[in-house]
């Protein structure tokens, strides 16, 4: 039985805005997590990127947080800039407006970022190498962080930030919260967290299985300019059933969206602008089939679970292999048969490469010009 966000202790103005970004159901490792958060419990969590786990420590931070005090409470160290910047858009889709955020990475000039800091903020998420440079400066202080996240700490501690992390937490008080989050435990994880987490609580998440041998995986290389006719020429070929289309942005899939009506095809889109009466009337209609086709992102498409969905088009290539695993397994489901149809530019090339090898296949190449129905389902 899954748990609600208010059963798990989420206020409700908090709901709201997740509601506001699509998510109404918690994954497993917010279901783990976040009581044992409020419990005031070190935690160490074995969790893959794209289960969830931002939230499941970004939901109990934002509720400890006090706007009135003038200084830094939650702490977020993290390996990369573009995961730091990714962390802090999620904390600015959720939080308080009286609740002050910022990402500390390098590439940023450092007096800008310190004038900022002066402004105080209540939340940091930062790199190692930039958060040491503004601790050095003296332009940030940690002695009053309720919370500290060391988020993707085996990543953290491959590429050597170990002294850094150690450094990072000695400006913190001895009395803190601290969280640690790791896609595997290694020994270097361990031994940081032995070294640093007060009888942790353990939590595992399986990531999620999805069986790929029902699922049928061909691949066009198209242009940008050429992938809207692309599409409308399979679907005019493949008239599916039920169709999910991926689309990167919310604006991507609006335009899209319209793109089909105008052509004839009964569809609707489905992303995190919607109104959450919108978003489950849409929801309703794709599950009776009222309308075939959903254009869907990332986000409003985590726990998309309908049957008898016949494809999946990847329209914008997928961001990591997890995310197109998550995709393609909206079909072939329940022992059904699907097609999963992924498009990709030639800027997309490094990234389908390394698609192919997380997923230890390759995927089939198509061309319009030998696109027939009849050979796309032998």
């Amino acid at each position: 039985m899954t748990n609600t966000f208010q059963q798990l202790g989420i206020p409700t103005q908090l709901i709201d805005r997740l509601k506001k970004q699509g998510i109404t159901v918690p994954t497993p490792v917010q279901e783990e997590v976040i009581p044992k958060i409020f419990k005031g419990k070190d935690v160490m969590a074995q969790a893959q990127t794209g289960t969830g786990k931002t939230l499941a420590f970004l939901l109990p931070i934002l509720e400890t947080i006090d706007p009135d005090l003038p200084h830094v409470q939650g702490l977020i160290v993290t390996p990369t800039r573009e995961l730091a910047i990714q962390i802090t858009k999620e904390v600015e889709a959720i939080k308080d407006e009286n609740v002050l955020s910022l990402a500390v990475y390098g590439g940023q000039d450092v007096a800008k970022q310190a004038k900022r800091l002066n402004g105080q903020a209540h939340i940091i998420v930062a790199t190692p190498g930039r958060l040491l440079d503004h601790l050095g400066r003296e332009t940030v202080s940690l002695e009053h962080v309720k919370t500290a996240v060391l988020d993707e700490a085996d990543q953290m501690l491959e590429v050597g930030f170990f002294p850094d992390v150690k450094k990072i937490l000695s400006h913190t008080p001895e009395d803190k919260q601290l969280l640690l989050f790791s896609a595997t435990i290694t020994q270097k994880v361990r031994s940081l967290a032995k070294s640093f987490l007060k009888s942790p609580e353990r939590v595992t998440i399986e990531p999620e299985v999805v069986t790929l041998t029902n699922i049928k995986q061909l691949l066009y290389e198209t242009t940008d300019r050429a992938k809207q006719d692309t599409l409308l020429t399979i679907m005019r070929e493949h008239r599916p059933f039920l169709a999910v289309i991926f689309c990167r942005t919310k604006r991507r899939a609006s335009k899209l969206n319209g793109l089909l009506k105008q052509n004839g095809f009964d569809s609707d889109e489905l992303h995190g602008d919607l109104s959450q009466a919108k978003r489950e009337k849409v929801m309703k209609s794709f599950r009776d089939a009222k309308i075939q086709y959903l254009v869907a992102t990332d986000v409003a498409a985590r726990g998309l679970d309908v049957e008898g969905v016949t494809h999946v088009f990847n329209y914008d290539f997928p961001q990591d292999a997890e995310s197109y695993i998550h995709r393609i397994g909206r079909t072939g489901r329940a022992g059904g048969k699907g097609l999963a149809i992924t498009f990709a530019t030639p800027k997309d090339r490094q990234a389908l490469r390394h698609l192919e090898k997380e997923v230890d296949r390759p995927l089939q190449r198509r061309s319009l010009a030998e696109l027939s129905p009849k050979k796309e389902e032998q």
